[in-house]
């Protein structure tokens, strides 16, 4: 999980930094910036700085996957899902923004200094998250996922290599995915889809 993270950490500030000046503002996912979507992206990494140590005051969350089915059980469609949503691009915005005129070398600095305060932290520290009390070690996951899916976003945008070094985190991601999916209603339709027997809906996610 730790060597997944610092996979994940080292790809994403790769591509970020890959990315020229003059193409922050194109589309990249959505109605967002490239600028936006790495701002998106940076908050798996700063969450990690603002919220390591403290306690929540909601439920006890075991595992990654059910941190997923608590901060997307809002149906899509709903007033709570675009209300979510509405605030995360919110959020973006500002973390964009706060990335300054050299977003890569931002990153990489955010990212260097969050790698040195996990490397510091046992697995037991806790985490207060959006879904709920967590530990370290089993929040990583879902910070990895995010800096995963998001890098590979920012590739898919600005047709840029996918970086060597993601693949562990990669690996990793897509197992948490597939537990996700398994406690989805569409669970049978997924199984089904990665062993090529089927093609999933359109815009389907598992988050």
């Amino acid at each position: 999980m730790r060597s997944a993270f610092r996979a994940a950490l080292e790809g994403f500030v790769a591509l970020a930094g890959a990315v020229p000046v003059g193409h922050l503002d194109e589309p990249a996912l959505g109605a967002w910036s490239v600028r936006e979507l790495i701002g998106h992206a940076s908050r798996a990494i700063t969450t990690i700085e603002d919220n390591l140590g403290r306690r929540s005051d909601g439920p006890d969350v075991p595992t990654p996957a059910a941190y997923y089915r608590v901060v997307g059980a809002s149906p899509r469609g709903s007033d709570a899902r675009r209300q979510r949503d509405e605030s995360i691009a919110t959020r973006a915005r500002a973390s964009a923004a706060a990335l300054g005129g050299d977003p890569g070398a931002t990153l990489a600095e955010m990212a260097h200094r969050v790698a040195t305060v996990v490397d510091g932290s046992d697995d037991a520290t806790p985490v207060a998250t959006a879904a709920g009390q967590m530990t370290l070690i089993t929040y990583l996951p879902t910070r990895t996922f995010e800096l995963v899916v998001h890098g590979l976003d920012l590739a898919g945008a600005l047709d840029l290599p996918v970086p060597a070094v993601l693949r562990p985190a990669i690996a990793e991601s897509t197992v948490l995915a597939g537990e996700i999916a398994g406690g989805l209603p569409e669970a049978p339709d997924v199984l089904l889809a990665l062993c090529g027997r089927r093609n999933l809906p359109d815009a389907f996610s598992v988050v």
